[in-house]
This record gives C-alpha cells, structure tokens and sequence, in this order.
C-alpha cells in the first residue's frame, strides 16, 4: 500500500441520516492502515468505498459512546475471515476495557488473527514504531476519551547532486550514512553536506470534545488535523451541553495550532445541508474541508 490519504467511510454522529453512515476514518499512511472510531456499519462502507478491509492494521477507539465503537467487532470478525496474518493493533481507553471485551466477544466465532491491546490509562507516549510516534491525550467529553497525535519518523535525504559532486556513490552513501563522515579523494565529508533531514508529518484526531488544551496540544503544526464540529455556532448551548464543538471553535483551534488542513466531521444528524460549516469554519481558517461519506482525501508529503 503506498497510498497516502484520509478516507471518510462515515461522518454522522450519533444518529446516522440517508446521507451520513455513523463515524469512521481510514488513514493509508507509510504502508499501514490506521481506522479511527469505527461506528454501525463500517465494515460494509469499506465496500462502498473500494478498499479492502485488509489494509487495516491498527485500530483506535477514542470512547466506548456507541457511535465510535459499534462496528469494532465486525471488523475483528472480517479481518478474521480475511485471514489476516498481520497483528491488529487496538487503542483504547482503559476505563473501557470491559466494552472493548464485550465488542470483541459479542458472538461465536473461531478467532484465529493476533489482536495486541493497547489499553491505555496514562496521557503522553503510547508506542513507538520504526515508522510513527503514537501519543494519546484525554479530552473533555464527560467520559474518558482519547484524542490522538501521530507523527512520522524524520528521514534523511539525500542530494543526487550534491553527491556526485563529492564523489559519493554506491557503498559510500551506505557508508557515510553509518558514520557520519567519511574521507573521500583526501578530503573530509559530512552527512550534512550531502543531504537534510525532511520532518516527519503529523496527523491529529480530536473526535468528541469541548475546546480544551489537548486538543491545542495534539493539534499543534499537524499536517492533517481531522477534528469534531457537531454543531453550528447558533447552537452551540447545545455543544456545551453535550460536549461538542462548532465548526468555528474547530476552526479557531486549527488556527492557532498552525495545522496545514483542518477536516470537519461528526456533524449532528439535525443538518441536512453542511455548507453553513464551510462558511463558518473557512471564514476563521480557510483551508477547511467539510467530510463526506466516502471522500478521499489526499495526505501527501
């Protein structure tokens, strides 16, 4: 898998509408499958949206509210029948270790896929791959609930150029690579001469919050930032009420974080038309996307 991008297979919140299956979020990131939040029905978005289920690798719950979780035993139930080989890695706060059991377990079957828990009861660090930094902060829902920072290692590239002007070729670049400086035709060459560190991305999820410093946290410089925006700001008693925010609080946090695209979803089953969340969100930060059932949406270096 070498794509890179953001797949919408759901964007409603509680109650799904004609146009809105509930929530879930495919990342195709650096040959791995990141599925955020998987709501009723995500198993068979997966087909709407022509990809295989597959490609899923790692699985993140941010809450146990149904909505966001539903479709997690369906899912371990298809990756089974796919036959997996690959580890199906599970985040998840640990409050909830119990409907993270009953999800799993919720009906007979022969598991045979490898599913590694990642429950988690401490903000900061979670796991740290050859590829990503994975790091966990609780937001402020009324129950324990996850946002989500993931950052790309840094790798170093090379200058074709700046190579061949050097004489570097073939084992050398291996060679200066492992030490750092090597000496070539008598004279002294530095790994920094010849290449630069290109900063790993880094992608935000904030499902289901009122504003609070995490979400400012996970946000801050995010290439992607996929953030809640339940509601409008005319009703936005109703988001304090309920937990939520308005496309232009998610808008203002996007701004200050200095996110690079900011991606509204989890829209209130209330609003049929969502160009009001456009308006409002891009008025305060103007590259807003609005998410729609099956939108690809790129994640490019």
């Amino acid at each position: 898998m070498s794509a890179r991008d953001l797949i919408i297979l759901g964007c409603s919140s509680q109650q799904p509408t004609r146009l809105r299956n509930h929530g879930a979020y495919l990342v195709r990131w650096n040959d791995e499958g990141f599925l955020f939040d998987p709501g009723e029905g995500t198993q068979r978005q997966f087909i709407f949206a022509n990809v295989a289920p597959t490609c899923v690798n790692r699985i993140f719950i941010s809450h146990f509210h149904g909505d966001h979780c539903i479709g997690l035993g369906s899912m371990l139930m298809r990756l089974n029948l796919d036959k997996v080989t690959h580890p199906i890695h599970c985040y998840y706060p640990a409050s909830g270790k119990v409907y993270f059991d009953r999800l799993r377990y919720g009906s007979m079957y022969h598991e045979t896929i490898r599913v590694i828990e990642h429950p988690i009861s401490q903000e900061g660090l979670v796991e740290e791959t050859p590829g990503f930094r994975i790091e966990a902060y609780f937001l402020e829902h009324g129950v324990d609930n996850i946002g989500w920072r993931i950052q790309e290692v840094d790798t170093r590239k090379f200058d074709a150029a700046s190579l061949k002007r050097h004489g570097i070729q073939g084992p050398l670049v291996r060679e200066l690579e492992l030490k750092k400086k090597i000496i070539v035709e008598g004279r002294e060459v530095s790994l920094d001469e010849v290449s630069w560190v290109r900063k790993g991305d880094v992608l935000a999820i904030a499902i289901d919050t009122l504003p609070c410093s995490n979400v400012l946290r996970i946000a801050q410089g995010a290439k992607l930032f996929l953030c809640e925006s339940t509601y409008l700001e005319q009703h936005r008693h109703l988001a304090q009420e309920h937990y939520h925010m308005t496309a232009k609080q998610a808008a203002e946090i996007a701004k200050e974080a200095g996110v690079s695209q900011l991606v509204l979803t989890h829209f209130s089953a209330r609003y049929q038309d969502l160009r009001e969340f456009a308006e409002e969100a891009q008025a305060i930060f103007p590259n807003t996307v609005i998410a729609e059932d099956l939108k690809y949406i790129p994640f490019p270096r």
